[in-house]
């Protein structure tokens, strides 16, 4: 027989969640959310995940709802449980992913009066959520007040948090459970005012230089075809992101390869009229220098939710999705006669001869296990990354277009980074390859302790023995305190492995990195890690040495 809480309030949230079509739900163990834990677990429309570390968790859940593009609730118990979710949730919000984080609590009478396990939980994460919902018990507002919560992050696509008092009995059950009707929230958008955009239209088609600009994007089939269309225009060139998830052999995708060698007299010539932007975060740091100093006469950026004025000269927030925004635009824009495109992709042409001279004499360095890695990953899966040295490495390389690319780049932070690829590949059918590197994998540690690991999961760990972007941003090798900057450890993976059941491989040099990869892709009954080690202090020169040769 089913069991379900007998606590009122925990019925109302079960039953609302489930109402706004809320399916998967991880929860952290404790005692006080235990009306909660019951409830979820027991309830035929959710699917439910157990993650003790609550930061794993919560990242897990960002995961899962990376992909699923639908709300993913997080159960905790009360006390510093809570606070451990603040990464995912900072995370979910600068990345538009829809997280529910719900929390047990003590009622507000023992809150503050020496009672266990207890912190000020009422809205901890205020500056980094899209609400905070304090409950109260026996309110006659406490459902108003869900059902606002859960719209608001279904609709603006961000965390929400409801903070929920339990007292004493925690585990008294019933076979009844609460029943809301469905709520069926749907996202609706209005196309644009034809005339009104008519006066954007009138500035493009008079303008010889055009540039679009893709942030972190998920990978949409109509947005590739508009994308496709707007490069055929001579005066627009379209610049993408390893995360951008579009491609076509006249974008440039390689950002930092084009720009970094450039002398100031050729970013004049280069420096649009006109900048589009879309999608999310950008990683190329030399792009944002490009064009916070040669800056557009009129930046537009496309996005429903929000714009951020990352190169100071933001004109326009079309509140709309890109996707609407194409399919009226086109219609009303014409193509103009210039060199622009092509100033542009003989650049990129050049570049590309150089890039390819260089890494056939390469000597075994992150670089060319990079281009290695990249080359061997199977065509139409999911490839997860984790940051720092990692994703910025593989802004270097054109990657398969049958890939789909995510990295937590809301933050940009190394926590949770595996924890996240793990919850991602849940929620999809195809095989999920993992690429991260060695600080990032052995902070989130914690994240393989985890009994959902899918069999064909894989993760290729790239060893540098500690921080070796730190070696290649300018500043810290020149003072003496490198050694707090980098985290030098000398440690391996293949214990964590044995103790979470993982199949290890390693590699020291290019033939083992090669020999590695048959094996490494062919089916298992446990996931795998590749574990490559590279030599740390050539890293950064042979990288430095790269850059110069693009010249």
């Amino acid at each position: 027989m089913q069991q379900y809480p007998k606590n009122d309030l925990a019925q109302l949230v079960i039953a609302s969640c489930v109402a706004h079509d809320i399916e998967h739900v991880v929860i952290s163990p404790g005692s006080r959310n235990a009306p909660l834990t019951i409830g979820f677990s027991n309830h035929k429309s959710i699917q439910t995940y157990s993650i003790v570390d609550e930061r794993c968790a919560g990242f897990f859940a960002l995961g899962l709802a990376q992909q699923l593009k639908q709300p993913v609730a997080v159960i905790c118990t009360s006390g510093s449980a809570l606070l451990n979710y603040y990464p995912a949730v900072s995370e979910a919000f600068y990345s538009d992913v829809p997280l529910v984080v719900i929390s047990a609590d003590r009622p507000k009478h023992l809150i503050d009066i020496g009672d266990g396990q207890t912190i000020r939980q009422e809205n901890v994460f205020q500056n980094h959520i899209l609400s905070s919902t304090n409950l109260k018990v026996d309110s006659k507002e406490n459902e108003v007040e869900i059902q606002e919560a859960l719209e608001r992050c279904i609709l603006k696509n961000g965390p929400i948090h409801i903070n929920v008092p339990f007292d004493e009995p925690l585990y008294e059950v019933t076979n009844q459970i609460l029943e809301i009707q469905n709520k069926n929230i749907k996202f609706k958008e209005e196309p644009l005012d034809v005339d009104e955009l008519q006066n954007y239209a009138d500035i493009w088609n008079s303008s010889t230089k055009k540039m679009v600009l893709i942030g972190t994007n998920y990978p949409d089939e109509l947005l590739q075809i508009q994308l496709n269309k707007i490069i055929e225009d001579p005066s627009v060139i379209v610049l993408t992101e390893t995360t951008s998830n579009v491609f076509n052999s006249n974008f440039i995708n390689s950002i930092d390869n084009i720009i970094f060698p450039l002398e100031n007299g050729v970013f004049e010539e280069l420096k649009p009229e006109v900048l589009i932007t879309l999608g999310g975060m950008i990683v190329s740091k030399k792009v944002k220098q490009f064009l916070r100093k040669y800056q557009p006469k009129h930046h537009w950026h496309i996005d429903s939710k929000k714009a951020y004025d990352t190169y100071f000269c933001l004109e326009k927030h079309f509140e709309i999705t890109p996707q609407l925004f194409f399919s009226q635009f086109f219609f009303l824009t014409e193509e103009k006669n210039s060199g622009y495109q092509k100033y542009w992709l003989d650049i990129k042409e050049y570049r590309s001869a150089k890039h390819k001279e260089f890494l056939k004499g390469c000597s075994y360095s992150d670089l060319k296990v990079f281009e290695t890695v990249l080359d061997s990953i199977p065509n139409n899966l999911q490839l997860q990354m984790s940051n720092s040295a990692i994703i910025r490495y593989s802004q270097l390389f054109d990657l398969k277009p049958s890939l789909s690319v995510f990295c937590n780049r809301g933050t940009s932070g190394i926590d949770g980074s595996t924890s996240t690829a793990i919850g991602a590949s849940i929620a999809v059918n195809e095989q999920t390859v993992f690429i991260t590197g060695d600080v990032s994998f052995f902070y989130d540690s914690n994240a393989l302790w985890n009994k959902y690991i899918r069999k064909d999961f894989r993760i290729i760990l790239i060893n540098n023995d500690g921080g070796g972007i730190f070696k290649i941003i300018p500043g810290p090798k020149e003072t003496n305190a490198l050694s707090y900057f980098e985290t030098t450890h000398g440690l391996s993976a293949k214990h964590l492995c044995e103790m979470f059941n993982l199949e290890y491989i390693s590699a020291s040099n290019l033939k083992e990195v090669n020999d590695s990869f048959k094996e490494f892709y062919s089916k298992s009954e446990v996931p795998k890690l590749l574990e490559i080690f590279t030599p740390s202090d050539e890293n950064d020169l042979i990288l430095k040495s790269y850059f110069k040769a693009l010249k």
